[in-house]
Parts: structure tokens; sequence; C-alpha cells
């Protein structure tokens, strides 16, 4: 049995979309390399005196359609092949998007709930001035992602901005509003997740209060993502996080839900409600619903879980939660995947806008925000659906088949050189 390995996934796909466009390896094989790889030691004393060494790393993968552009991930179980994947898959997502960004992605390997707030500011800033070489404005941005949150993005503003003799806010996104962040930036990739679903719906002929669905991953695209959902009338009836599952049949309350899990640290630990019962968490995958909205980690759908699935709609709102295998296997079976790469682009969209309202200094109300956010995501899904009917491919596919056109067509105007 071979190691899954995520960026090898991504160059599947990569090589199989080349395929539909008849190009030939040497009009694309940029794409396959990223362009720069960082990785640095992250030596920090800790609150009790003695010093710790944590490992960081940034790829840039793409930076041929503009500055390249991706979050920063703090687990325990990140490394450097985990961060090559997500940089890909964010050029992949940028161009799909079609908003003038590459692909890039961070990471340090490390517990962030088992450091304390001075620790992980001062892990935050060693890092900022580790990889501030590579970083800035027109170069790369940085942006949140699992593990990292607002605070963390204006610890690294303001070192940056140390490091640089000027405020410089628009070196990463995501930030609190007080220091530059953009009204509705919290909830983007949630709403985005929302905004895709509601048109493959329209698309398809169903109407939101006919569809039921099993979440998995209850931290900040998940929440968000099915507090929005359940807005717009989709009746969730399972939703889990790291630490339990939980199931109702009638349907969860998920504005209680959302309340419990803001105000506990993100988990759902001790929640409670009429008619719920807590399931082993594997379960929630293989529940008789709908729609699963995937929103927790990386290869959750693979060779292990995947003929469990009754859930004819797979929503990816995390990166890469499905394998090559489990993808084909679902293709073969009938049961389509709105990808990660349209899905959650919300996030990368949203990020966009803060990015053009810190470099003009002119900002937006949120529903102005949201309104240009969900202009974006309704043509997004248009574009994917008329080339994935195009070409008779799956959704995921035709997102590929759309990116590498563009990323190739920019670089051909660009030119090589030698």
């Amino acid at each position: 049995m071979t190691m899954y390995d995520p960026y090898q996934n991504m160059l599947h796909v990569l090589d199989e979309a080349a395929s539909v466009l008849k190009l030939h390896k040497d009009e694309y094989a940029f794409v396959r390399y990223p362009e720069r790889e960082l990785t640095v030691s992250l030596p920090i004393r800790m609150d009790d005196g003695h010093v710790q060494v944590f490992e960081g790393y940034r790829v840039q993968h793409s930076s041929v359609r503009g500055p390249a552009k991706g979050g920063v991930r703090y687990h325990p179980n990140t490394d450097i092949n985990e961060t090559r994947a997500l940089a890909g898959w964010m050029t992949i997502k940028c161009a799909v998007a079609n908003i003038p960004y590459g692909g890039a992605k961070g990471g340090i390997r490390v517990d962030p709930q088992c450091l304390s707030d001075r620790e992980l500011e001062r892990l935050t800033r060693e890092y900022t001035y580790r990889i501030s070489p590579i970083i800035g404005t027109d170069i790369d941005v940085p942006a949140p992602d699992v593990g990292t949150n607002a605070q963390i993005m204006a610890w690294i503003v303001d070192e940056y901005s140390k490091l640089r003799g000027k405020y410089t806010p628009g070196v990463v996104t995501g930030k609190p509003i007080e220091i530059g962040g953009s009204l509705g930036r919290n909830e983007a990739t949630g709403r985005g997740i929302m905004y895709t679903l509601m048109s493959y719906l329209e698309t398809t002929g169903k109407k939101p209060c006919d569809i039921t669905m099993a979440a998995q991953g209850f931290g900040n695209v998940g929440s968000v993502g099915c507090l929005l959902m359940k807005r717009a009338g989709i009746n969730i009836v399972a939703i889990g996080d790291i630490g339990r599952s939980l199931y109702n049949p009638n349907g969860i309350d998920i504005e209680k839900a959302y309340a419990y899990a803001n105000s506990h640290g993100r988990s759902l630990d001790g929640y409670q409600e009429e008619g719920m019962q807590v399931i082993p968490k594997g379960d929630v995958l293989h529940l008789d619903v709908d729609v699963l909205f995937m929103a927790a980690m990386e290869n959750q759908l693979n060779a292990a879980t995947m003929e469990g699935v009754k859930a004819k709609l797979i929503l990816e709102g995390a990166n890469g939660p499905t394998t090559n295998e489990a993808d084909t296997y679902f293709y073969k079976h009938g049961i389509e995947i709105l990808p990660d790469v349209m899905t959650n682009a919300g996030g990368v969209v949203g990020s966009y806008y803060e990015w053009v309202q810190n470099r003009t200094g002119f900002y937006w109300t949120e529903e102005e925000y949201n309104k240009k956010l969900q202009a974006n995501m309704r043509k997004t899904f248009q574009t994917v659906w008329q080339v994935k009917e195009k070409y008779h491919v799956s959704a995921r596919l035709s997102c590929y088949i759309i990116a590498l056109s563009r990323i190739v067509a920019a670089q051909n105007y660009r030119g090589f050189l030698g």
C-alpha cells in the first residue's frame, strides 16, 4: 500500500487536464513544479525558560498570474509535502476564480493549543522574520488557515511592518477590521460554499428545503458554512468535529450549535439538544443524506471510507478531502463532487477584495463585499459547469482544465527565457 501523497494527487488531475486540452508536457511542465520552497528553523524561548525549535515552511507554487497567495497553517502534522500540495491547489483555485494571483502556502509544525498566547506570538513573529525576504504585498500574501486566525495575521503585519520601516497592511489578508481587515472576510469561505451549493441546486432544479446534509468539520469553514446553508433552507441532520459527531434526524439547531461552539473554543464537546444523539466520528460520512459537506482535513474520503458514502453530492469545504481513488469511485458511481478548488474559493476571492481595499485605501460595506463575492462564485460555478458539459468530465477535472488553460496562456504571453 502506497502512502497518500497530496502533491501527486494534484499532479494526477493536472496531467488529466493537460490530456483533455491536448497539451504537450513541455507546454505545462512549469506548472508541475513549485517555483520556490523555504524551510526555516524557529527557536523560541518558552514561558518556562527552555528553548524549543519548531520547523516552518513557505512554498510559492506559482506567480505567473500575479503575486503568490495562500494561508498559513499551524498543525502538528504539517510538513513540506502537505504545504507543497496546498500551494499547488491555491494556484489552481485562484486561476479557476479568475483573480490575479498565483498560489502559495505556509505552515508551522506545531499544536497551537499547547502554546500560551505569548508563546504563540513569539513563534509567529519569528516565523514572519524568517520568511520576510520572500513575502510582501506584491510578492506573496499569506492569510489564515487551519490553526491560525485574525490575531496571528495581526502579529505578522506588525512584525513585517517593523522590518520594512512602514505600516504594510496588505502583506496579509484575514486581518482584524481595526487594522485594515475587510468586513465579510471572516465568513467569506463559508459564504462562498453556500453560494456554490445554491448555484448547483438552481442548475439541477432542486430546492434547498428538500435537501438534507451531514457535515464533517465545525471549525470556521464548517460552522459558518452550516449556519449560512441552514439559513438558506438546508436541513442539516449531522455535524462533527475532531472530538465528536452529533446526529438528529429532525435537524440540528445550527444557530444554537454555532453559538455553543464559538463560546467553547470551537468545540462541540458537551453540546446537547432534544432528539440528538452522539454517533461514532466516522459515521458522519456514511449517513443517508443528500449532501455530504467535507469541512475538516485532507484525505478523509479514501479507499477505507468511500464505499460507505450514501450521499449523492459531496461538497468539499476543506482542501483535498478526497483522494484520487475515492474521486474515481464516486465518479463511476454517479456521486457528484463540488470540488475544493471551486467551492471553497470564497476565502481567497474575499482575500483578494481585502487586498484591493488595502492597496487603494478605500473600504467597502459588508453588503458590497458580499454582493461582489456572490457574483464571482456564481460566475465561477457557471464556467465550471459549461466546461464540464463540453468535455463530459467531472467538475474537478473541469476546474483543472480551466485553470491550466489560463495559467499556460499567461505564461505564453509572458514568454520563456532560454
